[in-house]
C-alpha cells in the first residue's frame, strides 16, 4: 500500500521511491513494483529525451484507489494512539491534508499554498470548492510553507507553532489554516 500512495502524485523513479519509503531494499522495492505492475495497478515507462529515465506510475485503474487511501486515513486519525507529529512522506502530508480538509470551516475559501518539503515542491488549490494537490512549483502561491512534513503536520492538526516553519506570504491565512483541517474525534478505546 505504501508504494501506490507515494506514486498516488503521478509517476516517480525508482531512487525516488525507494528514498520516500525510508530506504527499502532495493530488492524488496523491485519485487513489489514488479508484483503491481503484473497485478495492473502500475506501469512503468521511459521519459522522453533529455530525461531519458524510467519512472513507474499508477494505471487508471491504479489510480481509482485514492478514495481508498483518504478513508483509511480518516480511519486511521481516530486512533487513539494516532501521533499526526511521526515522520511520514510528503506525499503521506499531501494526501492528509486533502483528506481533512474541512469544506464547513473554510466557507468560500480560495487558496493557492506552496509547500517545500525535503527539497521538493508541492502544491495544495482550492479554487471554486475544489481541491487540488500535487508535485510541482505554482505560480504567484498566497503562501509558500517551508519544513518537514512532521513539522507542517504539527503547525496544521496539532498547534505546534507557526515559527517552526518558514512561512511567506499571505500571514493571515498561515494563521486560519488549522482551523480548516479540524482533527475528528479520537475512537474509544476498549473498556
Amino acid at each position: 500500500m505504501p508504494l501506490i500512495r507515494e506514486l498516488l502524485l503521478g509517476p516517480r523513479r525508482f531512487s525516488d521511491l525507494r528514498t520516500s519509503l525510508g530506504g527499502i531494499s532495493a530488492n524488496v522495492l523491485t519485487q513489489r513494483l514488479e508484483g503491481l505492475e503484473d497485478a495492473g495497478v502500475l506501469i512503468r515507462r521511459k521519459l522522453p529525451p533529455p530525461a531519458s529515465v524510467q519512472v513507474y506510475e499508477l494505471t487508471p485503474w491504479g489510480y481509482e484507489s485514492a478514495p481508498i487511501f483518504q478513508a483509511l486515513g480518516r480511519w486511521a486519525v481516530r486512533s487513539p494512539h494516532h501521533d499526526p507529529t511521526k515522520p511520514f512522506s510528503p506525499v503521506s502530508l499531501m494526501l492528509s491534508l486533502r483528506t481533512m480538509f474541512s469544506d464547513a470551516a473554510a466557507g468560500d475559501l480560495k487558496a493557492r499554498i506552496q509547500l517545500i518539503m525535503r527539497g521538493e515542491a508541492f502544491f495544495w488549490i482550492r479554487k471554486k470548492g475544489a481541491i487540488s494537490i500535487g508535485r510541482g512549483v505554482i505560480e504567484d502561491p498566497d503562501l509558500t510553507i517551508i519544513g518537514s512534513p512532521s513539522d507542517i503536520a504539527g503547525y496544521v492538526y496539532v498547534g505546534a507553532p507557526l515559527t517552526t516553519l518558514g512561512v511567506e506570504g499571505d500571514l493571515k491565512l498561515a494563521r486560519r489554516l488549522p482551523s480548516y483541517f479540524p482533527m475528528p474525534a479520537k475512537a474509544l478505546g476498549p473498556a
